[in-house]
Formats: structure tokens, sequence, C-alpha cells
């Protein structure tokens, strides 16, 4: 049944959005408003990105220093900025970058935003919350865009994620990354693994195409 739900998805469905898309829309969710454009992520189509915004709803935020990686429209950062966070946002996306400093006027809020690939650019720091809904799926990226959907042949992302994450935590921070089943799970766990973190499964989310996963990030030495 999920096999056919999926093949309809992708001959009707996908059509129409990829043109639905083809154009910059506004999209409001839990009274942020955000200008999406055609090259950036757009989080009302897709799953992950309220789901860490329920999780983000049952924080106290107020000073603490947040960090979106891997931004895309801004809508977590926003939300944050507006319970009286701190919020860096970053992105490999320059117009991604554009596009979250053009909602952040438009919701009033101040967010610190800048290029990176994931870690690259972000100066050494401690945050207490780092937010990422990485890009999941096997592949290289042929343009900016894509860059939010492959993580590389071989999951280049995440290596880069892991090897550098401990620098950027201390023991009182939350982590948390929102992937999915369509994602190779235990190549994420490997990389963890490898440089001493573990993914502790707090939240799971099922809709009829994919099944959502939200880890908390904990270092194990």
């Amino acid at each position: 049944m999920k096999g056919l739900v999926k093949y309809i998805v992708r001959t009707t469905y996908k059509p129409l959005l990829v043109k639905y898309l083809s154009k910059t829309r506004t999209y409001s969710y839990k009274g942020i408003s955000v200008e999406i454009p055609p090259e950036v992520f757009h989080p009302g189509f897709f799953h992950s990105t309220k789901l860490l915004l329920r999780s983000l709803i049952k924080m106290n935020l107020k000073e603490k220093k947040v960090l979106e990686l891997g931004a895309g429209s801004g809508l977590l950062g926003i939300y944050a900025a507006h319970k009286g966070a701190s919020v860096t946002a970053t992105d490999i996306n320059p117009i991604a970058i554009q596009c979250v400093k053009r909602n952040a006027v438009i919701n009033g809020v101040e967010i610190d935003a800048f290029y990176s690939d994931v870690f690259e650019k972000i100066p050494g720091q401690y945050f207490d919350l780092i937010l990422i809904n990485p890009p999941y799926y096997k592949g290289n990226p042929q343009s900016a865009s894509e860059y939010a959907w492959y993580c590389g042949e071989n999951g280049e992302y995440f290596q880069k994620l892991f090897t550098h994450l401990d620098k950027y935590i201390d023991e009182n921070s939350t982590v948390l990354m929102v992937l999915c089943d369509g994602c190779d799970l235990e190549m994420v766990k490997s990389f963890a693994f490898k440089n001493s973190f573990s993914l502790q499964c707090v939240y799971t989310s099922a809709t009829l195409i994919e099944r959502n996963y939200i880890f908390n990030v904990q270092p194990t030495r």
C-alpha cells in the first residue's frame, strides 16, 4: 500500500508541487510569515521542519544561544528569536541566506545569518541548542538548492557534521536532528558512533509517504 501511495505521489502530486514551487511563495505557520524563493527548501510541503518546530514550542528559549544549521527559509530561527533566543542561522545556499535575512526583517527579529558549509565558517563557540534538518538522501548535489536534499554519495555531510560538532557544544547543550526512514539511518548512526556521539530517538511521526524521527544527538564520552 505504501509503495502505491509513493507511486501516486511521484506521478501526480510531485509534478504539480514542482510547478507550484517554481515561483516565490509566502508561507505562514504559528504566527510566522516567510517568503520562499524557488531555490530554497519550502517548509510547508515537507514534514521535517514542522516536527522540529513542535519540539521548539515546548522549550524555554529565552536568552538561549541557538544555531539553526541549514536554515533554509529561517522559520525555526525566527520562532526561536521571537521567544527571546540569540539566533545564528547558516546555510550553504547563498539564496537561502538572503531569504533568512529578508524573513527576519519581515517578522521583526534579529538573526545572524551567513554562508557556511556545515560548521566551516562558524566561529568556535558553544550553543545551548543546535537544530539540524539535514540533507539526508545519498547523491551529489548539482546546484545550490540541491544541497538541501543530498548529503553526498557517501554521506559526506554527516562526516563533516559529526567530526566538528563537539567544538560547538558543552555538557548542557541540546542537539536535535530530524531524519526519515527514506535515508540511510545506519550510515548516519555509524558516523555519529565513530565521533563519539549517539542518536536517541525522542519523537516519531508517520505520514502516508514516510516516517520521520527527531533524534537527540548526545556525546558518549
